[in-house]
Parts: C-alpha cells; sequence; structure tokens
C-alpha cells in the first residue's frame, strides 16, 4: 500500500509542477525548480509514502494537497483558493472512516481563528492565503490529537523564522524581507504527522 502510495505520489508530482506553471505568470522572487530534475515528483512521492506508513491512508489527500500548494506558494507566493478550499471536503470525507472528524473540525476551526488574528493584527505579513491553509493543517492534525495541533502549529513558525533568521545572517534580506510562509506550515505539519505525536 505504501508503494502505491509513492506511485500516486510520482504521477500527482507530475501535475503539481504543471500545476505551479500555470499560476507562474508574474515575476518569481524564488529559483525555479528544474524541469531536468524530478525534484516535485520524488518529493510528492516521499511524502505520500511517509505518511501513508506514519499514520495512514486517511492523511495521504493532505499530503499531496500540501505538496502542491507548498510547490506553488514558494515559486508564486501564492495560495490559490481552487486548491485549499476544495481540499476541506476532500480531507473530510478521507477522515470520516477514522471517526476523528468532529476533532478534526474543531482543529480546522481553531487554527483558522488563531491565523485570521495574526492576520488581523499584520495583514502586511500574512496574506489569507495563510489562514485558510492553516484550516486544513488543524484539521490534519487535530485528528491525531490536541499535543499534535499544538506541535503542528508551532514547528511551522519556528522553522519560518529559522529561514528568515538565515537570510539575516547571510545577508541576503533584511528585517522587511518577505517569503511564502506557507511551505514552511506545511514542513511543519508534515514532520509532525510523521513523527506521529
Amino acid at each position: 500500500m505504501v508503494a502505491l502510495m509513492a506511485l500516486a505520489g510520482l504521477i500527482c508530482g507530475r501535475h503539481i509542477r504543471a500545476l505551479a506553471d500555470a499560476y507562474d505568470e508574474g515575476p518569481v522572487h524564488y529559483d525555479r525548480l528544474p524541469a531536468w530534475f524530478p525534484a516535485v515528483e520524488v518529493v510528492s512521492a516521499a511524502v505520500a509514502a511517509l505518511v501513508a506508513w506514519r499514520i495512514g491512508l486517511p492523511f495521504v489527500p493532505f499530503a499531496l494537497v500540501g505538496s502542491a500548494l507548498a510547490v506553488v506558494d514558494w515559486r508564486t507566493s501564492l495560495l490559490p483558493d481552487a486548491i485549499t478550499l476544495p481540499a476541506y471536503p476532500i480531507m473530510a470525507l478521507a477522515l470520516t472512516p477514522t471517526g476523528e472528524l468532529p476533532r478534526a473540525l474543531a482543529g480546522a476551526v481553531a487554527l483558522t481563528a488563531v491565523y485570521g488574528v495574526l492576520w488581523f493584527v499584520r495583514p502586511e505579513a500574512m496574506g489569507l492565503g495563510d489562514v485558510k491553509l492553516a484550516g486544513l493543517i488543524g484539521m490534519a492534525a487535530g485528528a491525531l490529537g490536541w499535543q499534535a495541533w499544538v506541535v503542528a502549529a508551532f514547528c511551522g513558525h519556528l522553522l519560518g523564522a529559522l529561514y528568515g533568521l538565515a537570510l539575516l545572517l547571510t545577508g541576503r534580506g533584511n528585517r522587511h524581507t518577505q517569503f511564502p510562509f506557507g511551505p514552511f506550515m506545511l514542513l511543519g505539519a508534515f514532520t509532525t504527522l510523521c513523527l506521529g505525536w
């Protein structure tokens, strides 16, 4: 089953690359993912297989959608509603057999509220796309429990802060440098899920 999920991730990776190209119409401030190296495909396959192995098939849709959103956001600084919003009912359907859907929905509402407050306080530092993505992360982590929810929320901010610090220390940015936050939110969530918190 894990091998099948890896194959699904590999196939989806090709579509994720095409999706990122479709949204990549404006100026890009980050390195493109080279067409000759299947980085997106390999990472999508690895994430899907690891999530399936560590916590089960119901979480694979989140792994694939999250991979797509991370790539698109990194390349375009966009978290498109066309990807994020349909993921909510898909994830709800996938999580229904686990019996954890009520807690997953509570986690989605709670993390959306937290990010909503952060966006309201500093809209220049966070986009509404991050707020909508927070709901998906809250849903996936909430299904595992409140400890996983807290760790996933914290890890995203920690990884983003470490990247910002690295930009400062290497002279590639300053206190006002903006970068896509979605990939760090998702990396924190994937790490939490795969470690089984």
